[in-house]
């Protein structure tokens, strides 16, 4: 496999996993994106420029993630590596569970991809399946490749029986919902938000889960007017409490007033799952006015819209 380009640029969405009960498995593609341009150079050199969220805390050569999304997936399909100049216009806020990190992997993918003289070697499950190695899962990178709602889930794979490979949907989503995200000021690592889940769950919890992760499907295709009962959660949210006070305080005060709110992704961000109404504004607006009483404490409010195409990469010149 060779290279065919030499400059290329993908724009990929933030997305929000989990979504409640669909824990590591449901996620939802927002329309609030990061820009990537990269060019090869004729030289071994790796340039990083970062603007927007994460200047000056990323990293700012081979080993920022979206070089090496890049360098992975043109291993994975025997294409010689090249020196980069990457320039990334990033405003998917890090660290707050909106998916910053499978949007650098997805991204970088998809230039690999961009540049190839035979891009249709790295189709979508092979682009999943190389975000996912970086990821660990792939409930983020499946919606920003899809767009839209996604469920994703992991399968033996017929030709190395000892491994897995992601797999992925798209969902029907109803026209009416609206995704609202309320970010904080704090962030949180994933990992941080990992680490104090058990190894095991009662089965109560698990059966009831499993009942409303199913609803839950039916809620985002067709009834909207069941989010709230089917984003209930007993599996990951309730257990990251210590480690998020505040955004699951926020959870409970927007549920208490009718909203269906959740955990995005790992957090802290929370995201609720509103319903547009004839004035323009969402059934969520009031309920989180009257839960910050006014004072937003430095969270903000996003109103991004769904992405419903997923992430696009195009040769330039």
């Amino acid at each position: 496999m060779r290279l065919g380009h030499d400059h290329a640029r993908v724009r990929v969405p933030a997305t929000s996993a989990n979504l409640g009960p669909g824990f590591d498995a449901l996620g939802l593609a927002l329309a609030l994106y990061d820009d990537l341009d990269v060019r090869a150079l004729g030289s071994a050199d790796v340039v990083v420029e970062v603007t927007g969220e994460g200047a000056g805390s990323v990293p700012l050569g081979a080993d920022h993630l979206v070089v090496r999304a890049l360098r992975l997936a043109l291993d994975h399909v025997g294409a010689p590596q090249t020196g980069l100049h990457l320039t990334c216009v990033n405003r998917i806020p890090h660290g707050r569970g909106l998916g910053s990190s499978a949007a650098a992997a997805v991204g970088g993918v998809l230039l690999a991809r961009a540049l190839l003289v035979e891009p249709e070697a790295l189709d979508d499950d092979a682009v999943l399946a190389i975000a996912c190695a970086l990821e660990g899962h792939p409930d983020n990178a499946a919606p920003a490749i899809l767009g839209g709602a996604t469920i994703a889930w992991l399968e033996a794979d017929d030709a190395v029986p000892t491994a897995v490979r992601p797999r992925a949907v798209r969902l029907t989503l109803h026209a009416d919902i609206e995704p609202v995200a309320i970010v904080p000021t704090f962030r949180l690592a994933t990992k941080t938000a990992r680490d104090v889940l058990p190894a095991t769950v009662p089965h109560p919890d698990a059966a009831a889960q499993a009942g409303r992760a199913a609803l839950l499907v039916e809620a985002l295709g067709r009834h909207p007017e069941l989010l709230l009962p089917a984003t209930m959660d007993r599996l990951h949210q309730g257990y990251r409490r210590a480690v998020m006070p505040d955004s699951l305080a926020l959870v409970d005060a927007l549920r208490a007033r009718g909203v269906a709110a959740v955990v995005s992704g790992a957090g802290p961000t929370v995201l609720a799952l509103a319903r547009r109404t004839d004035d323009g504004r969402t059934d969520a607006d009031e309920a989180i006015a009257a839960a910050f009483g006014g004072q937003m404490g430095g969270w903000r409010v996003l109103r991004p819209g769904v992405d419903l195409d997923g992430a696009r990469a195009w040769q330039v010149g």
